[in-house]
């Protein structure tokens, strides 16, 4: 069984972290976004369940199918993570990533969804999703 724990609201939590590091590159903050949450969790609960990371699912839908089949619509981008973090250090990794920074720095986007969720049988473990859209 999933435990989806405080995921509901992660984007609130990952807000201010993404508003630091738009913000200390010229950028603008990025608004939270109640579709994309809801695309970032699928994602996560997807990969919780399937005890992998990944932009695809098992069932063969990629990341463009999902991101339609979850309402987002134009240029969207995806971060995903695994591990025992908590929102300072998934962000701190995606900035040590060139692609992942990438996505967080794309002045093309103006909304973002966060979520996780836990991994069965290790809660401190969680799957991490970031959707990211214009």
């Amino acid at each position: 069984m999933l435990e989806v724990g405080e995921s509901a609201g992660a984007s609130a939590a990952g807000q201010s972290y993404l508003a630091q590091i738009r913000s200390s590159n010229g950028l603008p903050p990025l608004t939270a976004d109640p579709t994309l949450e809801q695309a970032a969790l699928h994602q996560a609960g997807y990969m919780a369940r399937s005890g992998r990371m990944a932009h695809t699912t098992g069932w063969g839908k990629d990341f463009v199918s999902r991101m339609r089949a979850d309402g987002v619509r134009g240029a969207a981008a995806e971060n995903v993570a695994f591990g025992d973090m908590d929102p300072p250090e998934v962000f701190s990794r995606w900035m040590g990533s060139s692609g992942h920074r990438r996505n967080m720095l794309d002045p093309a986007f103006s909304r973002f969804g966060l979520a996780y969720v836990r991994e069965a049988d290790n809660p401190r473990r969680r799957y991490w999703a970031l959707v990211l859209a214009g």
